[in-house]
């Protein structure tokens, strides 16, 4: 049977995916080890891969920054399909944002602690939720162990992929805050879908998977 591993964003948890559907494929769940402080990206990607045992031929789904790991697993291995759902597929598709941050680094002096108590701020970036959602949104934001926060936004700021892989398929939001979709090529583009999407549009982003899955 096919895996599927599914790679949450930065903030969140497997419980990410909990809307979408994968009928009939083993599903592997990831969740976050301990990085090093100099890993990049693609450092990264590479202990997943050794973690988790991801081969080629499996599918890796990635929510905005899992989608960007999944980049760099799929420049790794030759996977059978890579979705990516809110997230980007190299360094020219992140906002004009990010070099500003890296110019000034804010997150460096910022406490390691502080990253999981930011949800009643990120989660108006992030789109409108119901209540049940918000709620998940934090308590996935406060249990995301604090030094891994700090250091994934210094790995995402300073990512500088340029190459995308075959087999990957990517769809994005139109009111997505986070990575703007008017920087990206080659994505479906979801009207009214925010950087939450795989959480309040499952139905669109489950036929969109299907079809993808089935083809």
């Amino acid at each position: 049977m096919t895996k599927i591993f599914l790679i949450p964003g930065l903030g969140a948890d497997y419980r990410i995916y909990k809307n979408l559907e994968f009928q009939g494929y083993n599903i592997v769940n990831i969740t976050w080890i301990e990085p090093n402080p100099k890993d990049t990206l693609a450092d990264y990607a590479q202990k997943l891969i050794d973690h988790y045992q991801i081969q080629s031929g499996s599918i890796v789904v990635g929510n905005s920054l899992g989608g960007m790991l999944a980049m760099e697993i799929a420049k790794k291995l030759e996977l059978n399909k890579v979705l990516l759902i809110s997230s980007i597929k190299t360094k020219s598709e992140a906002p004009k944002s990010h070099l500003w941050y890296r110019r000034i680094p804010l997150y460096k002096i910022l406490p390691a602690g502080l990253f999981p108590k930011l949800g009643v701020f990120v989660k108006f970036a992030f789109g409108k939720m119901n209540k049940a959602d918000q709620w998940l949104f934090v308590d996935m934001l406060e249990k995301t162990p604090p030094h891994f926060a700090k250091w994934a936004l210094g790995a995402i700021l300073h990512w500088d992929n340029q190459t995308i892989p075959q087999n990957v398929f990517h769809i994005h939001g139109n009111c997505d805050l986070v990575f703007p979709y008017r920087r990206l090529r080659n994505a479906r583009i979801l009207e009214g879908g925010s950087h939450i999407m795989v959480l309040n549009r499952p139905a669109e982003i489950n036929d969109w998977i299907k079809s993808l899955l089935h083809s």
